[in-house]
């Protein structure tokens, strides 16, 4: 049986862990795929570093190009990272005949389209399942588990260091400084953790999820965003005193052929499966025409999760290259893209605002929702003994997007409201 040889790009925490999976399955998966699997080569960046996997020194080198020029190389592994760079190796990969395996959110999240592009050109196999989710096989799911089926929404919590973050809130009451401090000591946050909490990495991955949803080009740009920085402890509590708990969720929706994708800390109802996600675990809840609702959950990070995922998408490259297939299960997005304006837009919303202590005001708060049509399913007025305002939780019906801009900047002109707290959009 002749051996498949890989080249590896990267050898960091998750490449440690695909080189262990490996070596450590390799009589279960030759068993699979008809033939050993080699790796042949493998990109670092530092190769005296010390690592907890031993390597034969023969087979690292510090130039990229040497792994995806070497000719005997079948598959690309990139666990290495970045974007401008990395593309340049896949896609020269990609032109001398190289699969790919990735798990780059990031350059699939905006340059996705180009490489599966160039992949079907060449009759090439990218996959990209650890790009999202870390283990949990999301996006072979979409392709193959639903391909009978029409995707009409995707609800996800695909990132793990804010998920810990407002679970851990809404467990101890703590707040967003205090947790966000703790999980940078633990490793779950990064020392800048601007991508995780602004909701960028979520953005990113549900541009993916979208795109392989609805058979749409999603970009990055066309996700509205907006992170958990300003979530504070009375949300949460108040959240929770209402019958919700509060994710960061990214949701992709259509109506027959208009789409929204949104990453936003959402109230979402305490009984909805995707509530008690919580830590640093991952979940995505996907509902479909005729299946209806189905739910994915495990661990959306780590290296061995992460591993998991990429050496199965070896294993799918490796069976397609014995049966002479490769490049034929690519989905190239071929819908046109048409986004819904923010009037056709609908959800449910929550208001905090900090009011004149004094008779009719609430009536002039209700008169700005009556203006644009925005009716309200609950009104309640909050004693703080702390705090000299009143202080009034709103909780609409479902309002167009628009209209509920419309109701904050009328609002916010206000003399008689002293501050818009926080908003929020409800689900469930």
């Amino acid at each position: 049986m002749k051996p498949v040889k890989v080249g590896l790009l990267g050898l960091g925490t998750v490449g440690a862990g695909v080189v262990r999976i490996l070596e450590g399955n390799q009589e279960d998966l030759s068993s699979q795929v008809g033939s050993p699997i080699v790796i042949e080569r493998i990109a670092v960046r530092t190769p005296g570093k010390l690592r907890d996997i031993e390597v034969d020194a023969a087979k690292i080198t510090t130039d990229p190009w040497e792994v995806i020029r070497n000719p005997e190389i079948d598959v690309i592994v990139e666990v290495m990272g970045g974007i401008a760079g990395t593309k340049e190796y896949i896609l020269e990969a990609l032109e001398r005949g190289k699969h790919i395996v990735t798990a780059n959110k990031d350059l699939m999240a905006l340059h996705g389209s180009e490489i599966l592009a160039k992949a079907q050109e060449k009759g090439c196999d990218v996959f990209y399942e650890a790009s999202v989710a870390g283990g949990i096989p999301i996006i072979r799911t979409l392709i193959e588990g639903f391909s009978s089926d029409k995707i009409m929404k995707i609800m996800g919590i695909v990132n793990g260091t804010t998920n810990y973050i407002l679970s851990k809130m809404s467990r101890e009451g703590a707040s967003y400084a205090d947790v966000l401090k703790e999980a940078q000591e633990l490793g779950y946050a990064e020392a800048d953790p601007t991508s995780d909490v602004e909701g960028l990495d979520a953005a990113r991955k549900m541009a993916i999820l979208g795109t392989l949803g609805f058979r749409t080009n999603v970009e990055l740009g066309d996700v509205s965003v907006r992170g958990i920085s300003a979530v504070s402890k009375e949300d949460i509590a108040f959240a929770k005193r209402l019958g919700y708990e509060m994710k960061l969720l990214g949701i992709a929706e259509r109506q027959d052929e208009e789409f929204s994708i949104s990453v936003q800390p959402t109230m979402i109802r305490a009984s909805h499966p995707l509530a008690s996600v919580n830590g640093v675990f991952n979940a995505v809840f996907v509902f479909g025409q005729a299946v209806g609702e189905t739910m994915f959950y495990g661990a959306g990070a780590g290296a061995m999760p992460t591993a998991t995922s990429i050496v199965a998408d070896l294993v799918a490259v490796i069976k397609n290259l014995k049966l002479g297939v490769n490049g034929l299960k690519q989905i190239v997005p071929y819908k046109q893209k048409t986004l819904k304006s923010d009037e056709d837009i609908f959800f449910k919303n929550f208001l905090h605002l900090h009011v004149d202590d004094k008779a009719g005001v609430l009536a002039k708060i209700t008169q700005v929702f009556a203006e644009y049509e925005v009716s309200l399913d609950s009104v309640v007025q909050q004693p703080n003994p702390n705090n000299p305002d009143a202080e009034i939780i709103i909780v609409t019906h479902n309002a167009s997007k628009a209209s509920f801009e419309k109701v904050l900047r009328h609002l916010e002109a206000l003399p008689v409201i002293h501050r818009i707290k926080s908003h929020y959009r409800v689900e469930g």
